[in-house]
């Protein structure tokens, strides 16, 4: 099987692309400088010959994204359209990957992959309008929706509080957001998966099981990584304000739990990274 990570190079896509290539999978991995999806004709003159293309490139700045929404939508929103448009006419099996900004973050119970869409955010507007264009010009990918990625190919999260955890005594993190930290290497199997499985096209949502906040998330990784986890303190998204909203409440449901609990998946991360 012949594929195409647009994206490559980041933080999901590494993980992807090595998985692929651990499997004996052909892969090409491109990036913005090889592949502009903003551009129908770049699109067209790179994803030719493969059957599988996975859109992993995306404008993921979400504050940013407040003042400069269009450049958002070139990316997320018509770049994603451009993808799904060529890989509907080369008939190559398309795969997007979206995020739980698409949701408003009020709901009290896990979203289903059917709820309807009503993002908050520049940036979750944009990541919606992407998803409407995918379904609307090819029905048959699959999108699948994730979120609080973490992972070892990039910046993220986890890092940033290993970082802080080594030059603050304490740290206040918000306590009122509630999501699911999913790791980027547990993601790439699950849209193998669905890919290989040949799901039918729609929404798919790829998390860890269970949901915290980030203060939760943070105490556990100072308890992994023998740190006191008390020094921890809870705060509220309105201690920190932030250009773009944040849902309160975005754990995204499904049906098959095959990624394992956040918990597991954290002391695995870090278990992993250590020993690199």
């Amino acid at each position: 099987m012949r594929w195409l990570v647009t994206g490559g190079r980041g933080m999901f896509g590494t993980d992807l692309v090595a998985l692929l290539r651990e499997r004996g999978d052909d892969v090409v991995a491109v990036g913005s400088a090889e592949c502009d999806i903003r551009s129908l004709e770049a699109v067209r003159a790179t994803l030719r010959g493969f059957d599988v293309v996975v859109n992993a490139a995306a404008w993921t700045a979400v504050d940013d994204a407040e003042t400069h929404e269009a450049e958002a939508f070139a990316i997320n929103a018509t770049g994603a359209r451009n993808v799904a448009l060529v890989a509907a006419e080369t008939g190559a099996r398309m795969v997007h990957i979206s995020t739980d900004y698409v949701f408003d973050g009020t709901a009290t119970a896990p979203y289903r992959p059917d709820h309807p869409q009503n993002p908050r955010s520049a940036y979750g507007r944009t990541k919606a309008a992407g998803e409407w264009a995918i379904r609307a010009t090819n029905p048959d990918a699959l999108i699948v929706r994730t979120a609080w990625l973490y992972g070892e190919h990039g910046p993220n999260f986890v890092k940033t509080m290993q970082r802080l955890a080594g030059e603050h005594d304490t740290l206040n993190v918000v306590d009122d957001q509630i999501g699911q930290p999913t790791w980027t290497k547990d993601l790439a199997p699950y849209v193998v998966e669905l890919v290989t499985a040949d799901r039918p096209g729609g929404y798919y949502h790829g998390t860890s099981e269970g949901a915290t906040s980030w203060c939760g998330f943070t105490r556990e990784i100072f308890r992994v990584s023998g740190w006191d986890p008390d020094r921890v303190t809870p705060c509220t998204t309105s201690d920190f304000p932030r250009p773009a909203p944040r849902p309160a409440s975005s754990v995204l449901a499904h049906d098959d739990d095959v990624i394992g609990s956040w918990e597991q998946r954290i002391a695995a991360y870090l278990a992993a990274v250590e020993r690199v």
